[in-house]
C-alpha cells in the first residue's frame, strides 16, 4: 500500500505542477474586471501539490508490507476497469453519446441487476440529456459518430 501511495502521490504532484506552471503563463494575478484566467487553476494546483506532499511525508514515514490489492479484490476492481476502457474505446468510433448509451446501460444491467425497463429509460435520457445541455445550452461538441452524423448534428 505505502507504494501505491508513494507512486500515486507523486503522479498528482506533477499533475499539479503542471497545472501551477500552465496556469502562471496566462496570468494568476488580479486585472481590473476580476481576477485573470489562471488564477483559481493556480490555486487549485498549489492546494494539490500540498496535498501530495503530505501524503508523500506521511507514506514515506509509515512501514506496512500490505499489498495495495489482494487476489480476491482484482476481480471487481476489474468488473469497473474493463467497461471503463471499453467506454474510452467505443467513444473513438461510435461518438460520445451512444457510447455513454452503451456503457449506462450494460453497467446497470450487468454490475446493478436493474430491470430492463430502468435500464432502457436511464441509457436513453442521459445521454440525451447530456446531448442537449453540452451541445445546445453550452455549445461545448462533444466526440460524435455516425449515429450524430446521420441524424445531422
Amino acid at each position: 500500500m505505502r507504494v501505491a501511495d508513494l507512486v500515486t502521490a507523486s503522479v498528482l504532484l506533477l499533475v499539479g505542477g503542471v497545472v501551477v506552471f500552465d496556469a502562471v503563463g496566462i496570468g494568476i494575478g488580479w486585472g481590473t474586471d476580476g481576477p485573470k484566467s489562471g488564477f483559481f487553476p493556480f490555486w487549485l494546483g498549489m492546494l494539490l501539490i500540498a496535498a501530495c506532499a503530505l501524503i508523500l511525508g506521511q507514506a514515506a514515514r509509515r512501514v506496512d508490507a500490505k499489498p495495495f490489492v489482494r487476489r480476491e479484490q482484482l476481480g471487481p476492481v476489474l468488473k469497473v476497469l474493463w467497461p471503463a476502457v471499453a467506454l474510452v474505446v467505443l467513444t473513438l468510433s461510435l461518438g460520445l453519446y451512444v457510447s455513454a448509451a452503451l456503457y449506462t446501460g450494460f453497467y446497470m444491467r450487468w454490475i446493478g441487476r436493474h430491470s430492463w425497463l430502468a435500464v432502457l429509460a436511464v441509457a436513453v435520457l442521459f445521454p440525451l440529456a447530456t446531448f442537449f445541455i453540452f451541445e445546445k445550452w453550452f455549445l461545448v461538441p462533444m466526440p460524435k459518430g455516425p449515429l450524430e452524423a446521420w441524424l445531422g448534428q
